[in-house]
């Protein structure tokens, strides 16, 4: 290992997707949502978010993207899920039509 492995920020993913609360809630009313993480590879991510998901009482979730964040966010309502993010946890923002 590298000593200047210690100084380098963890890796936060980011995942968009759509989650339902109940088996009968309709297609159209499924919720986005964008999980902020962190985790050693995709496979990981993936998991860590259905989890999480799962956790929170949604019974079914469809992830749609994965991708790596460029540092930190400049939008404001990233800001928090971002630190927690960092701090290990699995921060899920979620949007309503």
């Amino acid at each position: 290992m590298n000593d200047n492995d210690e100084d380098m920020e963890p890796v936060v993913y980011i995942v968009i997707g759509r989650v339902w609360q109940d088996e009968s809630t309709n297609p159209d009313d499924a919720l986005t949502i964008h999980a902020l993480l962190t985790a050693p590879d995709d496979d990981d991510a993936v998991r860590k978010t259905l989890e999480a998901l799962s956790a929170q009482g949604f019974v079914e979730a469809e992830l749609d993207q994965i991708g790596i964040m460029d540092g930190e966010p400049d939008d404001p309502l990233y800001e928090g899920a971002y630190q927690d993010a960092l701090s290990g946890n699995v921060a899920i923002v979620t949007f309503s039509d």
